[in-house]
């Protein structure tokens, strides 16, 4: 590995022990066996590099939905059992020890202090949108068009920033799958449509 994958894993490292607003360049540099120069020079900035290093985290979590878009689940595309099935698979890595995605609620609640990194992570967003409506409706993500994206992958991104903020501050009451998928039947049936 060169200085840019070690500056990038040691990122990894110091974010799942401290934080964003905890570490530091240094800290960075003691865990990737770099040097200072070396986070300006391949990255910028160390917000910059912290914000690469959360993508990366955010993508192996989500390594396990990815691929085939049909690979993994047993339920129709576009159905509410695919709904639940896709948030069943969410719930369980918002439930792990230390999971990823407290580090979420310190971007959501620091983020005029971070700048660099919430500018870069909301630019990121989007394309977590369109991995949310592929999944659910079993289609590659580059055949999703943007107005979509726009649309429903925004409402699957809030939900997402909504699950992990009640999962981070009381768990014990947060939404399984199944209450999820009855809330969107209700509001289905609400809106007169059957579910």
């Amino acid at each position: 590995m060169g200085h840019r994958e070690d500056l990038l894993e040691g990122a990894k490292r110091c974010l799942l022990a401290k934080g964003f607003v905890r570490t530091t360049a240094r800290d960075i540099v003691k865990e990737s066996g770099t040097n200072l120069a070396s986070i300006g020079y391949h990255y910028g900035s160390k917000d910059v590099l912290l914000a690469e290093a959360y993508i990366a985290l955010v993508e192996g979590v989500s390594e396990s939905f990815d691929g085939d878009p049909e690979a993994g689940f047993s339920t129709p595309p576009g159905s509410l059992e695919r709904f639940e099935e896709v948030w069943g698979g969410v719930i369980a890595t918002v439930r792990e020890p230390d999971s990823v995605w407290r580090l979420s609620i310190e971007i959501i609640a620091m983020g005029d202090q971070m700048p660099a990194v919430r500018d870069y992570l909301a630019k990121a967003q989007s394309e977590g949108g369109r991995g949310f409506i592929a999944m659910l409706m079993g289609v590659e993500e580059s055949t999703v068009p943007d107005d979509e994206v726009a649309t429903l992958g925004q409402f699957l991104t809030t939900l997402m920033t909504g699950l992990i903020a009640q999962y981070s501050f009381a768990p014990e009451t947060a939404p399984s799958a199944q209450e999820l998928t009855e809330g969107l039947r209700r509001l289905i049936k609400a809106a007169g449509h059957d579910a």
